[in-house]
């Protein structure tokens, strides 16, 4: 029995830049407008009832997930771990160090698409387990967009720690590990 999918994309504005020489272009500080789109699916087969007619309304379902996309994705700069201009924010603007998107290596389309599938299956499991992600869409351009299906891990890089021990795994709003102790 094919369970119905629930869709739903929202617009975020974001900056960038990638230092591992994939692009000198994108090595300067840039932005974009994308729009992330996930479709969600019952875990279990589900028949609507002549009733409700739903596993779960669709506000219930993305009220979690526009928050954290509105509030904490919304105009953050996506930075390296690696990237020298970390350590300036440190120095210089350490207030603003909650607006960086920190990841493992350049903060890529596909690597970022990867980073909120697995932070929108965390919040899945925190709000319940009814609903799995069946798919991530992130346009970073009108002609560049990611497709992931069937979950992240093949996308993650391999990471020393435990998955819990980082941002992109855990059921909350934090958008990177800095100042998070552990």
């Amino acid at each position: 029995m094919s369970a119905p999918e629930l869709s739903f994309t929202r617009r975020f504005s974001m900056g960038h830049r990638l230092i591992d020489g994939s692009s000198e272009r994108c090595a300067i500080p840039h932005g974009h407008n994308e729009f992330v789109t996930v479709t969600l699916q019952a875990r279990l087969p589900h028949r609507l009832d002549g009733g409700r007619n739903m596993v779960v309304p669709f506000a219930e379902a993305k009220v979690r997930w526009h928050a954290f996309v509105d509030t904490r994705l919304d105009h953050a700069f996506q930075i390296s771990a690696a990237d020298p201009l970390l350590d300036w924010f440190r120095d210089h603007e350490p207030h603003r160090l909650d607006r960086l998107v920190v990841t493992p290596g350049d903060p890529t389309t596909e690597l970022l698409a990867a980073l909120l599938y697995a932070k929108l299956e965390a919040f899945l499991i925190a709000d319940g387990d009814m609903l799995r992600c069946t798919s991530l869409t992130l346009q970073e351009t009108p002609t560049n967009t990611v497709i992931l299906r069937d979950g992240p891990d093949a996308c993650l890089p391999l990471m020393p720690k435990a998955p819990s021990e980082y941002w992109w795994h855990r059921a909350d709003h934090t958008i990177s590990d800095l100042g998070v102790s552990r």
